[in-house]
């Protein structure tokens, strides 16, 4: 490996750093910086729900421990910098300190205007969950803010509560509006798609676009530790991408900028356009130019890899620049052509990412409008509770969650009841008191000649036995009774509607 690495660099003669290229010719350019290990959410695909072992206050990197390393790289060749977590943006000081950094007095943390200080770097960025972004931005842009990117995995505000086990989606929202207002173009989206959950969401995110400057970009479900992840829950790059032109036949596929991790594409009058991380699938290993640097100062140079160098512990014993850079040099010399495919990486070790009274509204594709009422009472005899917290938690929001997941999952439940591309779902409970029972109001809408009255038969039934689960340990006195279909419009069977 190491005399191959040697051959290439002689036959490749160039202006970049040996300790910068790898064995393959590969050139890292870009550096991801991690600031902190903590975060303010629990997002299900990045870390248990019980969240992580924190390391020590004293093992972290200080902050000219990692202006040293960030000046070092810069001056090998790397371009970019991008600042990440954990939620970067959960410093305590951050706001005080992105309001001094014109100073340049010594600091607690880094911030992006000491960063651009460095000569030679082009870009820093950074990724957040938004839930603090909106209050931070304008003080973040005045110190040399260039990039933002996003994380948002859904439209639906319980739902978010669900995936991330915390409140905040509107805050995230702000986040992003923040962001196009003080001009930053385009404003990455990132979604973790995952089967079940969120990927009927896919044409809500691509409709965002039409007239916001934002890069949606749907990432491939990927293993970490504490996620669990399944193969089954990953929707494919290529299964995504046709369920986008099922819908936008004129979408088109942008030109790929070197060394990029995203496949772009742009549907033609739209303001920004949509992306596909497809790192499970299509892997973009060939062209990787990426090295991490962990909270704890460890260098990892394959995000999926499980090999990692300490560059903490060699600047605290007091290694010159030329040692530091040998130690990167031999890293960076073994990391290997691809990573072990997807299979294999969610064996590895690896650290972590850190009722009912419905009425539902069903539409196929223009001009034929289907359209569904029915109802479904549920008795809750035995449930007093007015914030609905049980044991379980909160009994509304899980069965809301439960309804949308059945409407996408009918097929899977009802033989011989094929698969509908569901562009809408939506269920609402509320408790009637006088009654003791809940109401749901839900509504689902599809495009295409197939109407989806299985589809919110089932969304209702599974909110009502969701519901009967979540309070079956305060009464079992409860009953599920009148579901029946109230109106229809549209479809192969013309109109009907329940007098």
């Amino acid at each position: 490996e190491p005399s191959r690495r040697r051959q290439f660099l002689r036959e490749h003669a160039a202006p970049f750093s040996a300790f910068l290229t790898d064995s393959f010719g590969r050139r890292h350019i870009y550096l991801r910086i991690s600031l902190t290990e903590k975060c303010n959410l629990r997002c299900q695909y990045c870390m248990p729900e019980e969240g992580v072992p924190l390391t020590p206050k004293a093992d972290l990197l200080t902050t000219e421990e990692i202006l040293t390393l960030a000046r070092l790289f810069v001056k090998e060749g790397v371009d970019k910098i991008r600042l990440t977590g954990g939620e970067p943006l959960i410093r305590p000081d951050v706001v005080n300190i992105v309001a001094r950094t014109s100073s340049l007095i010594p600091l607690p943390v880094v911030s992006p205007a000491q960063l651009r200080q460095l000569e030679g770097l082009r870009t820093i960025g950074i990724t957040t969950n938004g839930i603090n972004l909106a209050r931070l931005l304008p003080q973040l842009q005045k110190a040399g803010l260039s990039a933002i990117n996003i994380s948002l995995d859904t439209l639906v505000p319980a739902k978010f509560e669900f995936i991330v086990r915390r409140k905040g989606f509107h805050k995230v929202m702000e986040g992003i509006h923040k962001a196009i207002e003080l001009g930053y173009s385009p404003v990455k989206v990132n979604c973790v798609v995952m089967r079940g959950l969120n990927e009927d969401e896919l044409l809500d995110f691509v409709a965002l676009t039409k007239g916001l400057p934002l890069d949606v970009r749907f990432i491939e479900y990927m293993p970490f530790d504490g996620n669990k992840w399944n193969f089954k829950k990953m929707v494919s790059y290529k299964e995504m991408l046709d369920t986008l032109r099922q819908r936008w036949p004129e979408l088109e596929k942008l030109p790929e900028e070197e060394s990029s991790t995203a496949k772009a594409f742009k549907i033609p009058g739209f303001q920004g356009q949509v992306s596909f991380i497809t790192s499970m699938s299509e892997h973009f290993c060939g062209t990787c130019n990426r090295l991490r640097i962990t909270a704890d100062g460890n260098l990892k140079v394959c995000l999926f890899g499980n090999s990692e160098v300490s560059l903490r512990d060699h600047l605290r014993a007091g290694a010159s620049e030329e040692e530091l850079l040998s130690i990167i040099g031999a890293a960076v010399g073994r990391k290997k052509r691809q990573h072990a495919g997807m299979f294999n990486i969610s064996q590895m070790k690896n650290r972590p990412m850190i009722l009912i009274e419905l009425f539902l509204t069903l539409q196929d594709s223009p001009p034929a409008v289907l359209s569904i009422s029915f109802r479904d009472s549920l008795h809750v005899q035995g449930l007093r509770h007015r914030e609905n917290q049980l044991k379980k938690g909160d009994a509304l929001v899980v069965a809301q969650l439960a309804g949308v997941q059945a409407a996408k999952l009918t097929s899977q439940l009802i033989p011989l009841c094929h698969h509908v591309a569901l562009s809408h779902v939506q269920v609402r409970l509320e408790l009637d008191s006088a009654r003791q029972a809940v109401v749901i109001e839900a509504s689902c809408r599809a495009r295409g000649p197939t109407g989806v009255e299985m589809e919110a038969l089932t969304s209702a039934a599974v909110a009502a036995l969701t519901l009967y689960d979540m309070c079956k340990a305060v009464s079992r006195d409860i009953v599920l009774e009148e579901i029946k279909l109230i109106s229809k419009t549209g479809g192969q069977r013309g109109d009907f509607r329940r007098t």
